[in-house]
């Protein structure tokens, strides 16, 4: 049976994710790609030279057949969190991207809209939830927990039975040593190490990670559906 599949977002990570969706598709994954939504203004160019047109806004959702997928292209994971629960409500159902150069080992469950991008490595009895984003050549060990909407960026090392809460983004780079816990929508940074446990709601830095700052909350933007929020960039 093949998918219909419509990628929410049109900035660079979802045309990265449009790659993963056609190589998949190149390699025996019954995928038929639509077209993107997005409530911002989109590259027009840029996708045409990728071939890819956008449908309109988040919104079209909701007129499109009742058979259509949806995957959140957008690197911001609260973001993911607000275009999830929008198409959820609405009655869709999300679609999963595996890149046919990730691997993905025993006794994996992948929560649904997750995106894996070429090199990303899931290892063994590993955990996701929904809409978790690995990038390029980043690695997830062992007995992990990874929460709804994570980020991890390319390069990342997580270290086995990590536990990362939900819309947790780890910058590129970054590092996590066994059996840490980095609290629901903190911030990595890019090159960090983190050797101790952090809070929630911090962007920690530096080897090792400290936590300096809170998290400041992404802008949300006006779209054309009160509960469908922009999905550019």
């Amino acid at each position: 049976m093949g998918y219909k599949v419509v990628i929410v977002g049109a900035g660079g990570s979802g045309r990265e994710a449009l790659d993963v969706l056609r190589d998949a598709r190149e390699h025996g994954a019954d995928l038929d790609f639509l077209g993107f939504v997005d409530d911002g203004a989109p590259d027009t160019a840029r996708l045409a030279r990728v071939g890819a047109a956008c449908l309109g806004p988040v919104s079209r959702l909701a007129d499109l057949p009742g058979e259509v997928r949806y995957c959140v292209g957008i690197g911001d994971g609260a973001t993911r969190r607000r275009v999830d629960e929008y198409a959820t409500r609405i009655g869709r159902r999300a679609i999963s991207l595996i890149h046919p150069a990730a691997t993905v080992g025993r006794d994996v469950r992948l929560g649904d809209g997750a995106v894996l991008w070429p090199g990303a490595h899931v290892t063994t009895n590993v955990t996701t939830g929904r809409h978790v984003h690995v990038s390029r050549n980043s690695t997830v060990g062992h007995d992990a927990v990874i929460g709804d909407y994570v980020t991890i960026m390319p390069l990342v090392s997580v270290s086995g039975a990590v536990v990362l809460g939900d819309e947790v983004t780890m910058g590129t780079g970054a590092t996590i040593i066994q059996g840490r816990t980095v609290g629901r929508g903190s911030v990595v940074g890019a090159g960090a190490a983190v050797v101790r446990d952090i809070p929630a709601g911090v962007v920690a830095v530096g080897v090792p990670a400290v936590a300096r700052r809170a998290v400041t909350p992404a802008p949300r933007h006006p779209g054309p559906a009160a509960d469908a929020p922009a999905a550019h960039p």
